[in-house]
């Protein structure tokens, strides 16, 4: 293409276009390679300076941390991704939420997860990474047992306990608080680019135990 006969504005719409694209593979590329263990390629992921935790810094890092989680947790797993949510705060941040439906093999139960990830992404000389991922679980229960009721992350030899997966947006506590619809107007729509910002007003990001 002849950029020079292409106006900015055209060119950085194009540009925002592909960021799009590029970042909702990043959410696909992490399932598959989560999925067949392949770590080298989930650290690659993520930028040369991904912290993880505990002082420590680096892919090498998060690919020991992942070799641990995956190697003692379980034998199989399967994530489906599917509503994805992308916006920009410039060219190059922006941050996301993308549901996970997952399915895991852990001894001698089946699992089966309801989860989102709430995304901070970056694009490093030219390439878009997971700067972070905060996983809000709503349900983990062994296939044939039902999630009814509270504490809903139920893993095998675990005690139950809630996944923060309704804390991140305070609509789910305001609406079961306000007992009934009002007779309030509906405010405007929130305008492109703003409508997680808007659905999180000021509430802060819950602290979630990790599976």
């Amino acid at each position: 293409m002849n950029t020079d006969a292409v106006s900015p504005a055209l060119l950085a719409r194009i540009d925002r276009l592909e960021s799009l694209d590029e970042i909702r593979q990043l959410a696909a590329k992490y399932s598959l390679a989560l999925d067949m263990r392949n770590l080298d390629a989930m650290a690659g992921l993520f930028p040369a300076d991904i912290r993880v935790g505990k002082g420590q810094q680096g892919r090498e890092a998060l690919r020991r941390w992942l070799d641990d989680t995956m190697r003692h947790q379980f034998t199989g797993t399967a994530h489906h991704i599917g509503n994805h949510i992308i916006e920009f705060s410039d060219a190059d941040h922006a941050h996301g939420v993308v549901y996970s439906k997952n399915e895991h093999e852990t001894g001698d139960e089946w699992v089966i997860m309801q989860m989102m990830y709430i995304d901070d992404y970056e694009r490093v000389d030219g390439q878009w990474f997971f700067r972070r991922r905060l996983p809000l679980y709503w349900y983990a229960v062994d296939l044939n047992k039902p999630p009814i009721g509270e504490n809903k992350l139920r893993w095998p030899g675990r005690e139950p306990y809630a996944g923060g997966y309704h804390d991140y947006f305070p609509s789910w506590k305001e609406f079961w608080a306000r007992g009934g619809d009002g007779d309030e107007p509906v405010p405007a729509p929130a305008p492109v680019g703003e409508f997680l910002q808007r659905m999180r007003g000021s509430a802060q990001a819950p602290s979630v135990r990790v599976r």
